[in-house]
């Protein structure tokens, strides 16, 4: 894992790219439908602005996000499409500053964290790193959907590795989260990054992997293509049903996305 420093900074690249993409539109052009079944590119910015705002008060304020959680647990599924609904009724302008200013507070109240802190979240309690890792790597996830829906690709950067890392310690809650006793044994994941270089997890002599590109890899922990679109291999039963069920981001299983020849 990198320090949080440089954690951090490619959190905030990582927006400053999405950004980068959305700044331009006029503001018809929010209202474009996204891969995500009901959702509009200003569904995507709101859902992580709002996001992106109760990281802030995880890292500063654990009373008032344990009542965030009780209003979570009521409704998870509502709780998280009423806070891209409401965002996504705003002006773009006004939408777009705000996810702004809410990106520099949490990086800000990230780095803020003392060494050691556990800090609260919608499932296990986890580090300011953690918790850095996860953020882009719905920041990612999403900005792929806004990039799906302008036509456009963004150019896979160093930033994939940090989605993938979240990807691979995921791996029981994804089983777990569908209702399946996780592997007891360790895979190994071979994955290839973007500039040709090798990252890997897991002991080398497992006996069961999964290797491909890294972008594909991502794809699929954050449920943005589906598996028979990609080029990544599976040996073994444990390892090619993870790539069924795999989940990178907490909340009830997603849904995933159908095969490009659906």
């Amino acid at each position: 894992m990198p320090d949080l420093h440089s954690l951090l900074a490619d959190l905030a690249a990582e927006g400053d790219s999405i950004d980068a993409l959305v700044a331009p539109l006029p503001a018809a052009r929010w209202a474009d439908p996204t891969p995500a079944e009901g959702w509009t590119i200003a569904h995507q910015i709101a859902h992580l602005a709002w996001t992106d705002d109760q990281a802030v008060v995880a890292a500063t304020d654990a009373g008032a996000f344990a009542k965030l959680v009780e209003q979570a647990l009521a409704d998870p599924g509502g709780y998280v499409e009423a806070g891209a609904r409401e965002g996504a009724k705003e002006d773009p302008a006004d939408l777009l500053a705000r996810w702004r200013d809410g990106r520099r507070r949490m990086v800000d109240a990230l780095a803020a964290v003392p060494s050691g802190t556990r800090l609260p979240w919608f499932g296990p309690p986890m580090g300011a790193a953690t918790l850095a890792t996860a953020r882009l790597m719905e920041t990612w996830a999403h900005g792929e959907d806004v990039a799906d829906a302008l036509g456009v690709r963004r150019e896979p950067t160093h930033r994939l590795r940090h989605v993938a890392h979240i990807g691979v310690r995921t791996r029981d809650f994804a089983f777990r989260n569908r209702g399946l006793e996780p592997p007891t044994e360790e895979f190994r994941v071979v994955l290839q990054g973007p500039g040709g270089e090798e990252w890997t997890w897991g002991p080398a002599d497992a006996r069961q992997s999964v290797t491909g590109p890294a972008l594909d890899f991502c794809h699929v922990v954050a449920q943005r293509r589906h598996r028979d679109d990609l080029a990544l291999v599976a040996t073994g039963p444990d390892a090619d049903r993870w790539l069924d069920v795999a989940q990178a981001f907490a909340g009830p299983p997603g849904t995933g996305r159908a095969p490009a020849s659906a």
